[in-house]
Order: C-alpha cells, then structure tokens, then sequence
C-alpha cells in the first residue's frame, strides 16, 4: 500500500489582519498641533441685568434676549467634541437668567470641561442653590470682578455690584463650585497697588492666580460707542470657534453688537450645524495667521 502525502505544516501562523490606522479630521489635527484651540464658545442669551460700559455685545435688561434653547447648544456640542474639540464656554448677556442653565451646564460638562461666564449679581437663594448642584461637575462659573475697591469696580457696571460679587464667590467655593474670576482692564485704570489688592482678594477666598483671567477691554459695540478699548486687527483674536443664534464667529469677541446690529466682520457662517461647516471655514483662516497672534494681549 502506497502513503499518501501530507502538506507540511507551516512553522508560523498567518499574519493577522491589521485594523488601518484611522485619519483624524483636519481639525482634530489642527487643534491637537495648537494651530486653533479646542475650546467652543455659544452665546446663550444677549439679555443682562446690567448694561456695563464696555459690553461688546451692548447687552442690557431691555434687549431681545436672542436666546438658545439647550438642544441647539448641546446638539453642536456633541458634534464639536466628535470632531476633536475638548472644552466649551457659554456667555452672554447673562446666562443664569436662562431657568435651563445649571441643567444645560450639566449635560454639557459630561462632554467635557465648560466654562460659564457670569456677572455675580443674580444669584438670589433660588439660583444660589440651583448653582450649588454645580459642585462636583466640571464646570467653572468665571464671575467678572474688575477691582478691589466697590466704587472703583461699579464705575462701569453698577451699583452694589461689588457687594453681591464678594457676597457670593466665598459661598460658592465653599459649596464646592468651582469659580475663576475675570477682570476687566482700560488701559491705565488699574495700577499694580490695586492690582495686587484684587489678587489679594481673589486669594483669601481660594481662588488661585491661574483662576484669575486679566483682559482688556476691547474696542466694539458699547466700548467703541464711548470710545474705549484695545482695536485689535483680525488675527489677533482668539481663533475659538464661538456660535451664537446668528451663525458662527471668528472668536467670542465675534457676535458683538453696534447701534443695535449685529458686527458681521467677524462672522463666519450664517449656519450652526454641521458644526464641521463652521470648523473648517475656521481652519482656512487660521492657516494663514501668524503663529501666536491671538495669545499677544493675554485674551484666551
């Protein structure tokens, strides 16, 4: 009887099939390099209860309100952060005049670190204990604070509002909220003496130095009317992508307001969503702008 043959077997096993290496999106690349940031700005709401001197966005009690509703900021959100961006912010007008917005700062902060741009001055035991919930989330309430003397601060705003600030930030961090304060600054008006005595300040409450964000003020809407402000040329702004009820805008400076109009020079597209539309219409631009323009006054 004749054996048969047997195929040799192999010394190795075949080679298993590699998963190719996905491509990132153009602007997940870009803001990975730091070529634009990966934060996302929406303009909640245009209404105030204040009308500060140097609001770019001529915010005040008697304006339309130009409001998003919650879908509309947690829609693009979720997009934005598919395409690669890492952090939000909401402004305004004043935002915790919104009854959603603890809420909507919540959902928000599940897709990633936000940042709430607030003036301090409304926060009665209602919305004192709504934003309490706060603690906890990733979520900071950045409260405008411009000096450490009560009149020098209400110059521009007004008054009592640096009675209600004090009043409420040591109460926050207290309820475990994270805060961070801003101050905003004309050119000359605040000397290193009262500089130091608002560190000072924000210091004994717990608030660090890198929770303290100093800006000037810049030359549009209500600013440019009294003839106030830095004038920065386009690339010197902050290159983050900023959506308010109107489309989307070249920085948060964008959607300012002038005699009631809204400043197109700033406008990107008139559309929301896709969010990849407005991202990448950013990108363009950014591609051509000096390397560090937008960090040179200290604006981010």
């Amino acid at each position: 009887m004749t054996a048969t043959a047997v195929a040799p077997v192999p010394d190795t096993a075949p080679a298993p099939d590699i998963a190719p290496t996905p491509t990132l999106h153009p602007v997940a690349e870009a803001i990975a390099s730091g070529t634009i940031p990966g934060r996302v700005w929406f303009y909640s709401n245009y209404h105030c209860n204040l009308a500060c001197t140097y609001c770019f966005t001529e915010s005040s009690p008697t304006v339309a309100k130009r409001a998003m509703d919650p879908e509309q900021i947690l829609r693009p959100a979720a997009e934005a952060s598919e395409l690669g961006y890492t952090d939000f912010g909401i402004t305004g007008g004043e935002p915790f005049l919104l009854p959603y917005m603890v809420d909507l700062l919540k959902d928000l902060s599940a897709l990633g670190p936000t940042i709430v741009i607030s003036n301090g001055t409304v926060f009665g035991p209602r919305r004192f204990t709504r934003a309490t919930e706060l603690a906890g989330h990733d979520v900071a309430i950045q409260i405008s604070l411009d000096a450490a003397e009560p009149d020098l601060n209400d110059e521009m705003r007004r008054e009592e509002n640096f009675n209600k600030v004090v009043d409420l930030v040591p109460r926050l961090v207290d309820a475990g909220v994270k805060v961070r304060i801003a101050t905003t600054v004309e050119d000359g008006r605040l000397n290193a003496d009262q500089h130091n005595e608002l560190c000072a300040l924000h210091r004994s409450w717990g608030i660090t130095d890198d929770d303290h964000i100093v800006h000037p003020v810049i030359h549009r809407g209500r600013a440019a009317e009294e003839d106030m402000g830095t004038h920065l040329a386009f690339h010197e702004f902050p290159a983050e992508l900023t959506f308010s009820v109107d489309g989307a805008c070249w920085g948060p400076f964008g959607p300012s307001f002038t005699d009631g109009k809204l400043d197109t020079d700033l406008l990107i597209t008139r559309t929301l969503e896709p969010v990849s539309t407005a991202a990448s219409a950013l990108l363009r631009l950014a591609d051509g702008r000096p390397q560090g323009a937008d960090t040179q006054l200290g604006i981010r």
